[in-house]
């Protein structure tokens, strides 16, 4: 029988940053129920350097913010067929960044999707925290709670 890891906890919703995306914050929500992990990105262009398919895309990330905007470039890992919550299939583009919250960081899969009728612009799917958190479905910005005034306004 395997010792029961003690990991620690995470709200529903959490500031984290993308380093490597250039996004310094953004609110996301935490969503065991999605498999897979989101992000507001529009004005998608894909192109070749140096043989490698790349995305360069935008990003608004503060909720109620369509001013502040973030443009972005990665590598694109695949095209994946996601199911969205009302269940419509949607093809997305999926890259690899880096993760930070919480004084953790490691590198997860984010699909790039419109989420502008969201209410968060990004979602943390289970696969971006199994094994690292737990999640506490009744509290919020449990390791994220030190916020600038800066994120506050957006909070």
């Amino acid at each position: 029988m395997k010792k029961k890891r003690d990991l620690p906890a995470i709200g529903w919703r959490e500031w984290l940053s993308l380093p490597e995306l250039g996004i310094v914050a953004v609110k996301a929500k935490i969503d065991t129920g999605a498999r897979s992990s989101a992000i507001h990105a529009f004005d998608l262009q894909t192109f070749f350097a140096e043989g490698k398919l790349m995305v360069r895309f935008k990003v608004h990330p503060y909720q109620r913010d369509s001013h502040t905007t973030v443009t972005s470039e990665a590598e694109v890992l695949e095209e994946r067929e996601v199911r969205n919550s009302g269940g419509h299939a949607e093809l997305r583009l999926t890259i690899v960044t880096l993760l930070m919250i919480g004084g953790s960081e490691w590198p997860i899969e984010l699909t790039l999707t419109n989420r502008d009728l969201m209410g968060f612009r990004m979602l943390l799917g289970r696969q971006a925290v199994r094994d690292r958190f737990l999640v506490d479905p009744g509290k919020s910005y449990l390791v994220s709670s030190n916020l600038s005034p800066t994120r506050k306004k957006h909070a």
